[in-house]
């Protein structure tokens, strides 16, 4: 016989977003039964952010020792320890783990089932030898890399972000389909570590970007060795000569492309397959599952979160989402998602943080819009640092409302943040103008950015003769 449970709340995933929801559904003490098939922590913990930045970061020292020379010091071509620099990804993971066990929540008064969830009807979940009933449920499982169309990959080894990091050895020639946000932040990262890497992107690189910023990033990349292939259709793939070979097409012809290892960065696909949705009376389709604006199924018991509900895939989505859900499920109080006031940032270097609309669709919601510019070239420490090219565009209304910001450049990933602070409380170029930047930093350049804007203030005829008129008055 099921063993019945009658929670609050049943969440099914453990990844960022299920997490959120069930800490602080038991932080005010609420029932709450959280499944999870996989591992705890999710795709973000294990597979994404966390093993993506460590691996980031070590090829970020080697290519500060190769750059050493600029700064008068000489240390040679860096020497990559593939395999410690593996376990010092996998020590990373290691430590941050326990804060997303199963043990430390079960701690705070969560029931962690470890089995795949299904929907028998509308308020009924199966797992294992339960039958969950519970108030609300808030899916919240996440996604899984996308795997294209490819005749002849079936037959053809392959990696994703789920087994890149725990390959043994250093790629000689890793051949990367899919010039996104991971695409591009692993080519940059395995060419500095000594890897040769080739991308191949059908449409254009980092396509969502402002084109101007992206060129920056494009060209840093380029610079350091990478080949980029745009606009370019992969025709077929095959095993060859103990690699991989690429079968393409572009404008220039066919050609193809030899490598050693192929990884597919080529967007992610929701994991949502297993969940008997229909069951349940929840509409869903290949993108993810279809959510209102407060991210409510169509059966008015469930939420779907994160991933799950398609749009922005971030980990950062995946909290904002388990605050709403949480504010509607405990306070009673409405919400709505509001993805304008989300940033988005590609951990390359330089790198291109966004929040907020882009110049053409500012314009399209808000009229006339201007943009205030600031090129990182103009900032001391930038030049200190040799941090290279860079650009920061502003946007904002007629009244000087900040609507959205773009920046390309070192530590653009930290500086959108008072851009996107800015953006969701509707603060305009005069808090920026106004507050006090310390020297020498990078938050300067959005300070001096804000402060052009006002530039053409000083050559105004209007505002010279107020001023000659009060000099005249001593």
């Amino acid at each position: 016989m099921a063993n019945v449970l009658n929670p609050d709340i049943c969440v099914i995933g453990g990844g960022a977003a299920g997490l959120s929801v069930a800490a602080g559904a038991a932080a005010f003490g609420v029932p709450v039964v959280l499944i999870e098939r996989g591992r705890m922590g999710g795709d973000c913990l294990n597979f994404g952010c966390v093993p993506s930045k460590a691996l980031i970061a070590a090829a970020k020292h080697a290519q500060a020792i190769r750059a050493a020379e600029e700064f008068g010091i000489s240390a040679g071509e860096p020497l990559i320890d593939y395999e410690r620099l593996q376990a010092r990804v996998h020590a990373v993971i290691g430590e941050i783990a326990p804060h997303d066990s199963a043990e430390r929540f079960e701690s705070l008064g969560v029931k962690v089932i470890a089995d795949a969830a299904r929907f028998i009807d509308e308020r009924t979940v199966a797992v294992g030898d339960h039958l969950i009933r519970a108030r609300r449920f808030v899916i919240a499982t996440g996604s899984s890399p996308a795997v294209p169309a490819i005749p002849g990959l079936s037959d053809t080894p392959y990696l994703t972000n789920e087994t890149l990091f725990d390959l043994k050895r250093l790629p000689e020639h890793l051949v990367i389909v899919g010039a996104g946000p991971v695409g591009l932040e692993m080519a940059q990262a395995y060419r500095r570590l000594g890897t040769r890497v080739t991308v191949v992107e059908s449409g254009k690189a980092l396509s969502r970007g402002d084109p101007e910023l992206v060129a920056i990033v494009l060209e840093a990349i380029r610079a350091e060795g990478t080949v980029l292939y745009e606009e370019t259709a992969i025709l077929s793939v095959e095993r060859h000569a103990g690699g991989v070979r690429l079968h393409c097409e572009n404008a220039q012809g066919r050609f193809f492309i030899d490598g050693s290892d192929l990884l597919l960065a080529a967007g992610r696909a929701p994991n949502h397959a297993s969940l008997d949705l229909d069951a349940a009376g929840i509409r869903h389709d290949a993108k993810g599952i279809a959510v209102g604006p407060d991210l409510r199924t169509s059966n008015r018991r469930a939420y779907a979160i994160g991933d799950a509900a398609g749009g922005l895939q971030f980990t950062h989505v995946a909290s904002y989402h388990a605050r709403l859900v949480l504010q509607q499920i405990l306070f009673r109080l409405p919400a709505r998602e509001d993805r304008g006031i989300v940033p988005r940032v590609t951990f390359t270097d330089p790198e291109l943080a966004e929040v907020g609309p882009g110049e053409a669709e500012a314009r399209e919601k808000f009229g006339r819009v201007d943009v205030a510019r600031w090129d990182f070239s103009a900032n001391d420490r930038a030049r200190t640092d040799g941090l290279g090219r860079g650009l920061i565009k502003i946007t904002v209304t007629r009244r000087g409302r900040i609507v959205g910001a773009a920046i390309a450049g070192a530590g653009a990933g930290e500086m959108i943040n008072g851009f996107a602070f800015a953006v969701a409380n509707r603060l305009t170029l005069k808090h920026f103008r106004g507050y006090v930047a310390p020297y020498p930093t990078l938050s300067e350049i959005g300070k001096q950015a804000s402060i052009s804007y006002y530039g053409p203030m000083a050559r105004n005829p209007l505002v010279r003769s107020v001023i000659g008129m009060l000099r005249y008055f001593g």
